[in-house]
């Protein structure tokens, strides 16, 4: 997928880069209600490090 495509992507979904990053932000806090022995503790670390890093590139756009 192009710059380009996931920009009107957001856009579309989300109304802007900022408001995904909020989004996801939340989903960030949603995980620290997860229920133990959900998921190994790894697999939620590395979720999160992602996401913290998708949250960063979209902030860095606006």
């Amino acid at each position: 997928m192009h710059t380009k495509d996931l920009t009107s992507l957001i856009e579309e979904r989300y109304g802007s880069s900022e408001k995904l990053a909020k989004r996801l932000d939340l989903g960030i806090e949603m995980l620290f209600y997860l229920e133990a022995d959900t998921f190994a503790q790894t697999d939620i670390q590395s979720v999160v490090s992602a996401m913290r890093g998708v949250i960063s590139i979209l902030r860095e756009g606006e």
